[in-house]
């Protein structure tokens, strides 16, 4: 739609009322589930028997809420862990490959970026698969050849965060490479001619003009990981990640424990988006 140009109030109309509708779709289910976490009812779903905070704070025996929910609070610890250690290695191998990327004279320059791309295209069921059958091969072979038991090579927390991380940094080195193709070289040139080292460089120009896009890629990557589940189904070891326990718990039925920990993880996922923003923003 172009503003400054007449439209009919018929395409107007349809106009808004696709907006409106877009937005209900989107976030209808959200809000049904958050205002479900505060229902006094032994079931995760309507009707409404009244407002309630015993799935939050409740201790038992009938009615265990979220804060007293060691299952729940574990998984949730082991998410948070798991996509820190997958964010920092994101970040750090993401933003070296964004500086390798951007150097022309670097050879297969070309060939490697297709092959960094790759993970994004291919299905994460078939990527927890093949990563799942790649370690077991490996861990078999050290082990009969060697003796060698290496836990991170089985289903375990490292091998999730491998598995995660093998296509987490793709996303970073995107989102890093957007914003230094923007840097003005020559302020490069400039330090370096007033006698500057390449890593003076790159510690007091070059990384705190890429500092929004780094904490940006950082917050994608930490939520990312914290809320895969077709990977990490296949990778995750005898402690479940969130997005795995509360799978197991749906399937086999459940309480509105489920909408506190929703609700939880909504506000908690605002309030780092708006962090992210707020600090990109002043960065900028």
């Amino acid at each position: 739609m172009i503003r400054s140009l007449p439209n009919a109030r018929s395409y107007l109309w349809s106009f808004h009322m696709f907006a409106v509708a877009y937005f209900v779709f989107l976030f209808a289910p959200l809000v049904v589930t958050c205002v479900l976490a505060f229902n006094n009812s032994d079931f995760p779903s309507l009707p409404w028997y009244g407002f309630s905070l015993d799935w939050f704070f409740s201790a038992g025996p009938e009615r265990v809420g979220i804060f007293h929910d060691s299952q729940n609070l574990r998984a949730m610890l082991t998410s948070v862990q798991t996509a820190f250690w997958v964010s920092l290695f994101s970040v750090l191998v993401g933003t070296c490959a964004s500086f390798l990327f951007e150097q022309e004279e670097f050879r297969f320059k070309g060939v490697l970026y297709m092959l960094m791309l790759a993970p994004l295209v291919i299905p994460g069921v078939i990527l927890g698969i093949s990563q799942l059958l790649a370690a077991n091969t490996v861990g078999a072979f050290f082990d009969i050849n060697f003796g060698l038991d290496i836990e991170w090579l089985r289903p375990s927390f490292w091998l999730v965060v491998v598995g995660q991380f093998s296509f987490i940094t793709t996303f970073v080195t995107l989102v890093v490479s957007a914003r230094l193709r923007k840097f003005d070289r020559s302020l490069e040139e400039a330090a370096l001619n007033l006698g500057a080292n390449r890593f003076e460089v790159i510690r007091y120009i070059t990384l705190p003009f890429l500092r929004p896009a780094i904490i940006g890629a950082g917050a994608v990557a930490f939520l990312m990981s914290f809320e895969n589940f077709n990977t990490t189904l296949f990778l995750v070891g005898s402690s479940p990640t969130l997005p795995i326990n509360l799978y197991l718990q749906v399937r086999d039925g459940s309480t509105p424990v489920i909408n506190s920990i929703s609700f939880l993880l909504i506000v908690g996922t605002s309030i780092l988006v708006l962090f992210n923003l707020y600090f990109s923003r002043k960065a900028e």
